[in-house]
C-alpha cells in the first residue's frame, strides 16, 4: 500500500487504495478532520458554480429551461416533465413479482420504524392559568428526490415517502431523472415504487434542476400545470444534488447534505477481510466519487483487505466504477495505534455509514458520536440498511453527520409552541416582565403588559 495523490482514472485491472498512517501521532480534532480521506474541495467549488447557473436558469425560464436541461444532461426531449398517471399504473402492473414483494417488505419495515418516531406533544402547566405547549405539526408540502443516473434507486422512493406520510404531510411531489431508454420517463421500478406508495405527482427531472424546481416552483405553461413550491426538500444524490440542497437551504428546509455515498469501517484483527472488502465495494459501486474508508489498528488486516479488494473488484459487474472510487482521494485505509485512536478518527470523519467490525462491536458502537447510521457486527452490513433494515438510508455525508441527522419523521415536522396565560397568571409575572424590559431598554415591551392592568 502506498500513499497516492494521483486522481487519474485507474485502468480496469488496477487498484491504488491509498494508506494514511496515524500511528505514533497525536492529532487534534482539527488535524484529524483535515487528514482523513476526502474528495478534493475544488470539486465542490466547481459544482457550486454550475449549480448556481442551473438554478438561475430554472427560475428565469421555467419549463423551457427544464426542457433544455433534460436534452443536455439526459438526452431526452420533453414538453412537460409531469409523469402521466397511466405510466405510473403501467409500471406497477409490469413490475417483477419478486421485486414487488421486496419493495412491500421494505415498506412494511420502514413504516414500523417511522410510525414510532413521531414525538409526543407536550403541555406544561407552569402555574394556575398558565400553560405552555409544544405541538408537532407537519409541513404542508414536500419535494422528494430519487436518484436514477448510474443506478435506479427505487429504494429511495420508500426512504423519502414513508417518513413523510408518517409525519402527516398532505402534499407530496417526487422527482427522478428522465431516462432515454425509458422514453424520457424515470426508471419503471422507481415509478412502480411511487405508485405502490400512492404518490401520483411525479416529475421526470434530475439533478440540481429538480431541487431548484421544488424550492422556487415553476409557473404553469401552455403544456401543463405549474410545479408548486415546497416547504422541505429531501433525498440523496450526487455532488450536484447535495450542493443544490445546500444553496436552497433557507428558502426551504432540507434533510441534510445527502451527497455521494460513503462508508467507513472500523475494524480490528478479529474482522474478516472478505466481509470488509465486500462492504467497501458495495458502496464504491454507487459512483466513481463514492468514498470507502477502512480504519484499523491491524496492518495484517489492512493488507488482507487490499488483496480481497483486488480479487473481488475484478469480479464485480461495475468493476471500472468500483476501482475508480477505491483509488480516488476520498478512499483508503487509515492505520491507527489502537481502538481509542480508531474511535477518534471515526468521530472526526463522521461517516454517512459506519460499520463496526471489532471485538465487542456493540460496546464500541455505543462510543461513536458522529455517524449517519451505525452498523454493528458481521451481520449488519450497509446493504441491509439500504433496503430492508427498517432504518432510513438518506443520510448526511461529507462530515455533516457531526451536526445533521438522517432522514426521519421529524424532518417533516415543526415544533410549534403555544402560550396560553389568563389574566391572573400574566399579572403574577408582570413585574418581572417590566423589569427585564427596562434592563434591555425596551420599554414598549413593559408597556404592553402594564396596559392590561391599567
Amino acid at each position: 500500500m502506498t500513499l497516492s495523490s494521483d486522481t487519474s482514472v485507474p485502468a480496469a485491472s488496477s487498484l491504488d487504495f491509498r494508506s494514511i498512517d496515524f500511528r505514533g501521532r497525536h492529532l487534534s480534532l482539527a488535524e484529524l478532520r483535515a487528514a482523513v480521506p476526502r474528495a478534493k474541495h475544488q470539486t465542490m467549488a466547481d459544482a457550486e458554480s454550475k449549480v448556481l447557473d442551473i438554478i438561475a436558469d430554472v427560475r428565469n425560464r421555467g419549463f423551457a429551461a427544464l426542457t433544455d436541461l433534460a436534452r443536455k444532461f439526459d438526452g431526452v426531449d420533453q414538453s412537460h416533465p409531469r409523469v402521466p398517471a397511466e405510466a405510473l399504473a403501467e409500471a406497477l402492473a409490469g413490475i417483477d413479482p419478486e421485486v414487488r414483494a421486496a419493495l412491500e417488505e421494505s415498506i412494511k419495515r420502514a413504516r414500523q420504524f417511522a410510525e414510532r418516531q413521531r414525538p409526543a406533544n407536550v403541555e406544561v402547566p407552569l402555574a394556575d392559568g398558565a400553560a405552555v405547549s409544544q405541538n408537532w405539526i407537519p409541513v404542508g408540502r414536500v419535494g422528494l428526490y430519487v436518484p436514477g443516473g448510474l443506478a435506479p434507486l427505487a429504494s429511495s422512493v420508500i426512504m423519502n415517502v414513508v417518513p413523510a406520510v408518517a409525519a402527516g404531510v398532505e402534499s407530496i411531489a417526487l422527482a427522478s431523472p428522465p431516462q432515454k431508454e425509458w422514453g424520457g420517463l424515470p426508471h419503471p421500478t422507481i415509478l412502480a415504487a411511487a405508485a405502490l406508495l400512492g404518490i401520483d405527482e411525479v416529475y421526470a427531472i434530475g439533478g440540481a434542476q429538480a431541487i431548484g424546481s421544488f424550492a422556487y416552483g415553476v409557473p404553469g405553461s401552455q403544456d401543463g400545470l405549474p410545479i408548486e413550491p415546497v416547504d422541505v426538500v429531501t433525498g440523496p444524490g450526487n455532488i450536484f444534488v447535495a450542493t443544490a440542497k445546500r444553496l436552497v437551504k433557507g428558502v426551504v428546509g432540507i434533510d441534510s447534505e445527502a451527497g455521494t455515498t460513503e462508508i467507513a469501517i472500523l475494524a480490528d484483527s478479529t474482522a474478516k477481510p472478505a466481509l470488509v472488502a465486500a462492504d467497501l465495494i458495495s458502496q464504491a459501486e454507487h459512483d466513481p466519487k463514492a468514498a470507502s474508508v477502512l480504519v484499523t489498528d491491524s496492518g495484517d488486516l489492512a493488507d488482507a483487505v487490499v488483496d480481497e479488494l483486488r480479487r473481488q473488484a475484478a469480479a464485480t459487474r461495475h468493476s471500472a466504477r468500483v476501482l475508480e472510487a477505491l483509488s480516488g482521494p476520498q478512499s483508503g485505509v487509515v492505520l491507527v495505534d489502537d481502538l481509542e485512536q480508531g474511535i477518534a478518527v471515526c468521530n472526526a470523519y463522521a461517516a454517512e455509514h459506519l460499520e463496526i467490525m471489532t471485538a465487542d462491536a456493540a460496546a464500541v458502537a455505543a462510543r461513536i458520536r458522529n455517524a449517519g447510521a451505525i452498523f454493528v457486527g458481521d451481520y449488519s452490513p450497509v446493504s441491509l440498511g439500504d433496503y430492508c433494515a427498517g432504518s432510513n438510508h438518506v443520510l448526511p455525508t461529507s462530515g455533516t453527520a457531526a451536526f445533521s441527522s438522517g432522514l426521519n419523521v421529524t424532518t417533516f415536522l415543526r415544533a410549534v409552541q403555544v402560550i396560553n396565560y389568563d389574566r391572573a397568571a400574566l399579572e403574577e409575572v408582570s413585574g418581572h416582565i417590566v423589569s427585564l424590559a427596562g434592563a434591555e431598554d425596551l420599554p414598549g415591551h413593559g408597556d404592553a403588559v402594564r396596559i392590561r392592568f391599567a
